[in-house]
């Protein structure tokens, strides 16, 4: 179905159409008239001829002067406006508009604040009015492991790679002696719903998690005991290769 842009653009080149035919028309109309007119019939010396084809010429020439300087004017007024964004402050309108532009946006605040559900709730969404209102509950979970990971290279700098689907617990396994095991394998089965459930998860649920990922967090923040843990694990391994070379 052509849009309502095709169809106006072409209504607009057919009057344009129709009004050079019609120009044209009369154009050859009156030059023929003014042949017939004339006591020779014919072009030469023909000052009515003259007189029509000239004033016909400027006609044509004006139009396209004015048709130009219009859309030179549209193209220099239309790159003077900001291409970044500018709030429109009293003085840059007039005072009617500014008041519209006003009430509008008042407008559109007031629906979108009504349009905000109060009573309905989607699952493995926060309720409305709850501290984790607008929190999805899968993706913020699945979230934590990156942070958690970026935190266990400040511990182990070659730590392996994150893998898409390997389990927590395998992937931790280097810093796991630092950690809660509990805490992790809570962790680690929290991931594992969240990524492959088929169900939403539940609020209690979210809450679970995000306590185990703050509680490994927490033992992960405390930027002088890693350095501590580093350094030993640095040095216990230079001893071992220490060790095993002498023997």
């Amino acid at each position: 179905m052509p849009s309502w842009r095709f169809l106006s653009s072409l209504t607009y080149f057919f009057l344009v159409l129709v009004t050079a035919c019609v120009v044209l028309l009369s154009c050859f109309a009156l030059l023929s008239q003014a042949v017939r007119n004339s006591p020779r019939k014919a072009f030469k010396n023909n000052y009515n001829a003259l007189v029509i084809g000239a004033s016909y010429t400027l006609v044509f020439f004006f139009s396209m002067f004015f048709c130009l300087k219009r859309r030179i004017a549209m193209r220099l007024r239309m790159s003077r406006i900001s291409k970044d964004y500018r709030p429109v402050s009293r003085g840059d309108v007039p005072h009617s508009v500014h008041e519209y532009i006003t009430r509008e946006y008042l407008r559109s605040c007031l629906i979108s604040s009504l349009s905000i559900p109060t009573t309905s709730s989607h699952a493995g969404w926060g309720y409305h009015g709850t501290p984790f209102a607008g929190v999805h509950f899968r993706s913020t979970i699945l979230s934590t492991v990156k942070v958690i990971d970026e935190l266990a290279r400040e511990v182990i700098p070659h730590h392996p790679p994150l893998k898409p689907h390997t389990r927590m617990q395998h992937h931790f396994r280097f810093i796991a002696p630092l950690l809660n095991g509990e805490v992790l394998a809570l962790w680690d089965s929290s991931i594992q719903m969240a990524r492959l459930a088929q169900r939403e998860m539940t609020e209690e649920e979210f809450l679970v998690a995000w306590d185990a990922a703050e509680e490994i967090r927490r033992l992960q923040v405390n930027s002088v005991s890693l350095r501590l843990h580093s350094d030993n694990i640095l040095d216990w391994t230079k001893c071992a290769k220490k060790w095993s070379t002498q023997t």
